[in-house]
């Protein structure tokens, strides 16, 4: 283990944290908040400097990284930003427990949107920003914004990094050089997210925050782009008016779509685009699902407490397929009441998850091609054992490695899904039962199986908002400070898909050489 180079990493990192909460600092001086609220920045960005700085003193022996440190780094750096991005809202008192504001920066960080707060209005503006800021910063990789400024090596470890913070089966890069492959990618980010800014303060003012529409509009965007969906007001974007809700479901299924297909649609390849068997397949996932949630809503299978009209049905159910097959998590009605049919197509697609190379979390639709492939394959063979596989994927033939791997990730995303479903069964919320205020009305829901199998799948698949007791009305602060932490731990694994996180536990990655 290369520890003096791991350290220089990690200490940029603490200094590019530190930068980053200037922007909340400065919402804090905008709206005049107290001196606690701009120490609540200034202390963690003071010790951030200080301790970055020290971590860059030391020479390491070598400057490459193997996949294994490049696994591990990627790791460490997100449970280090965790840790130092939850000290504002221990200090400002607006989340006073420390693994509660760590619960809160990891579920931003990891783009989850779980939330432990009750109350929404009784948070500052900094604390609102810095929450929905960190949808953005994590929702790209704060390490692919690192490789923008570290210089590119030619043993690929910047390749590693990639590699381990990328969501997907398969990542590469979309011109040669892996610098330029991540401003390009940084560029569109950035590009998309001001674009639906200023398409949002376009909109009418929500009545009562007309002075807030800027603030609103970015913290939507943020949500959007980051694909993290942060509640920043009662309601969510219920209190949107319904061409903000459009335009934030068109850009939630942008921003779900592999962002190397921008690149090939910016150099004129829009045919490439047509053919990607992984749009095609989001594509159609999407009509699908809208056409499934809509006609349960519209021709009522069974009864339900909201009463909607056909555009209504329409908008809510595309924003919803939207929120969470982009495992986003905002919400525009109250979802937990709606028909079987309906219920049962959005937890599919939170299992499912976007695109590969979205800032989306999930499974990925590729990786569910790949597996259904794989698994003709196999059933082939056992028919025909001298069948020779010529299966393809985007047009290059899938080699059983792929394939391989692909089966492996299935096994230890839903071997880690039940061993935490299980140890959050011995939780002592299970069976208490809460008042749910939402557009359907008062009602009363206990915490059960369905409880912890939703907040499970949404913190492993990075959605938010499960059903039941921690539905898009409830908050996840009835768990207990042992479940927030597995809960906390699943965020993360379900964020960096797995691997790099289980390799912080193998002996054989802490061994020096």
């Amino acid at each position: 283990m290369n520890y003096k180079k791991l350290g220089k990493i990690l200490g940029k990192i603490m200094i590019l944290e530190g930068i980053l909460m200037l922007a909340p600092l400065a919402v804090s001086l905008i709206y005049r908040e107290s001196f606690r609220h701009i120490l609540a920045f200034l202390i963690p960005i003071l010790l951030l400097s200080l301790g970055g700085g020290l971590l860059q003193l030391p020479r390491p022996e070598r400057n490459h990284l193997y996949q294994k440190e490049g696994f591990a780094l990627t790791a460490l750096v997100w449970i280090l930003m965790t840790l130092f991005g939850a000290i504002p809202f221990v200090i400002n008192r607006d989340i006073p427990n420390y693994v509660d504001a760590c619960f809160e920066i990891m579920s931003g960080f990891t783009t989850t949107g779980s939330s432990i707060i009750t109350d929404i209005t009784a948070i500052s503006h900094s604390s609102l920003f810095w929450r929905s800021f960190s949808h953005w910063i994590g929702g790209m990789g704060i390490l692919v914004f690192v490789l923008i400024f570290i210089p590119e090596s030619n043993d690929g470890s910047s390749m590693h990094l990639l590699r381990a913070e990328s969501p997907g089966p398969q990542v590469g890069k979309i011109v040669s050089k892996m610098k330029v492959t991540t401003r390009i990618l940084y560029l569109i980010y950035l590009g998309m997210t001001v674009l639906e800014v200023v398409i949002l303060m376009c909109d009418r003012p929500i009545p009562g925050y007309e002075n807030e529409k800027l603030f609103f509009s970015l913290l939507a965007a943020f949500g959007c782009a980051g694909t993290g969906g942060f509640g920043f007001i009662p309601g969510s974007m219920e209190v949107f008016h319904p061409f903000s809700q459009y335009v934030m479901a068109i850009f939630l299924l942008l921003f779900g779509c592999n962002f190397s297909l921008y690149y090939l649609i910016l150099i004129g390849k829009v045919k490439e685009v047509l053919r990607s068997e992984e749009f095609r397949s989001y594509i159609l996932i999407i009509a699908a699902a809208v056409f499934f949630v809509f006609i349960s809503l519209v021709w009522k299978f069974e009864s339900y407490p909201q009463v909607y009209t056909t555009e209504e049905a329409f908008r809510h159910s595309l924003f919803q397929v939207a929120s969470l097959l982009t495992t986003t998590g905002f919400s525009t009605t109250d979802f937990h009441v709606w028909p079987m049919l309906a219920t049962t197509t959005l937890v599919l697609l939170m299992f499912s998850g976007a695109m590969a190379g979205s800032t989306a979390g999930g499974i990925k639709i590729s990786r569910l091609v790949i597996a259904v492939k794989g698994a003709y394959i196999n059933v082939r063979k056992l028919i025909s054992p001298r069948y020779v596989p010529k299966a393809k994927f985007e047009g290059k033939s899938l080699e059983m490695r792929t394939i391989n791997d692909v089966f492996a990730f299935f096994t230890l995303y839903f071997l880690i899904f039940l061993m935490m479903l299980f140890l959050l069964s011995f939780d002592p919320v299970n069976g208490q039962t809460f008042t749910v205020l939402s557009d359907a009305g008062s009602y009363t829901v206990e915490h059960g199986f369905f409880s912890n199998f939703s907040a499970v799948l949404a913190c492993i698949s990075n959605i938010g908002p499960g059903f039941e007791a921690v539905g898009a009305y409830a908050s996840y602060a009835g768990f207990s400070y042992v479940s927030k932490i597995l809960l906390i731990l699943t965020m993360l694994l379900g964020r960096l898909e797995i691997l790099p996180v289980l390799i912080l536990f193998s002996k054989r990655t802490w061994q020096r050489g």
